[in-house]
């Protein structure tokens, strides 16, 4: 489909991979709304793109209920989350355990319940943002490799219950395969595997291959939303060697 003068909100969009996305999503002509809690990065997307922009918690669940009230986007992408804390499993404490938890996953809840009840424009498709720490684990970042899970098993109960009600929406998750060096999430979990293993930060990057800027994901996601081959899927992988690979099933 084409994403020119659709309506798009994407949530944690005002800097890193949210905001190579939003650049992305602007150049195919869409109308695009970026949420997120940083009214001077907000300020600064909305002044160089021209987006429309809301400060807003992306885990308030009443938030989430009235931006999809008053915007019905017809393509809502759930990129928002916590900086994982940090630290071996014998170490860290329960609060950085469950920061994902606490954030991503329960954003992701009150976003997908929104969208499925009030509801979403019908034709809609609501991608969420997942990790290939869902699958490989990730032993560093505490409750992360869990929380992703959970989003990505939460894309596949969110599709099948659309479809149920005949919405018209498809869910589906995006799961990034590799981490991105010179983002939040990115460089604390670089820098956390790099001192466990006494090496540099950019070694551990170098270990996925080919990098992923935060463009280029957003091209490949707006490749996603526009060719029909990806329609279907219910997960979708992205990664800087392999660009976008069709997962299948929910997390295993």
């Amino acid at each position: 489909m084409s994403l020119k003068d659709k309506r798009v909100v994407v949530t944690g969009g005002s800097r890193g991979l949210g905001l190579g996305l939003v650049e992305a999503l602007v150049d195919q002509g869409a109308k695009v709304w970026v949420v997120a809690r940083g009214a001077d990065d907000l300020a600064v997307v909305r002044a160089r793109l021209g987006v429309e922009t809301i400060v807003a918690d992306v885990a308030d669940a009443a938030a989430a209920r009235r931006i999809v009230t008053n915007v019905r986007p017809e393509v809502l992408v759930l990129n928002a989350g916590a900086i994982p804390g940090m630290g071996p499993i014998d170490q860290i404490s329960w609060a950085d355990f469950t920061v994902t938890w606490e954030t991503d996953v329960k954003a992701g809840l009150f976003w997908l319940q929104a969208a499925l009840t009030l509801p979403m424009a019908p034709g809609g498709r609501i991608l969420v943002s997942s990790s290939g720490a869902a699958i490989q684990g990730s032993p560093q970042s505490g409750g992360y490799a869990g929380a992703k899970r959970m989003l990505w098993l939460m894309v596949q109960y969110a599709d099948a219950l659309a479809a149920q009600k005949n919405l018209g929406l498809k869910v589906q998750a995006i799961v990034l395969q590799q981490m991105v060096g010179g983002t939040s999430v990115g460089g604390a979990g670089a820098k956390a595997y790099a001192l466990a293993q006494g090496v540099e930060p950019e070694a551990v990057l170098a270990r996925f291959g080919a990098p992923l800027p935060p463009r280029s994901f957003g091209e490949h996601v707006v490749r996603i939303l526009t060719d029909p081959q990806y329609d279907r899927a219910l997960a979708l992988g992205l990664k800087g060697d392999t660009g976008i690979t069709m997962l299948d099933g929910a997390a295993a």
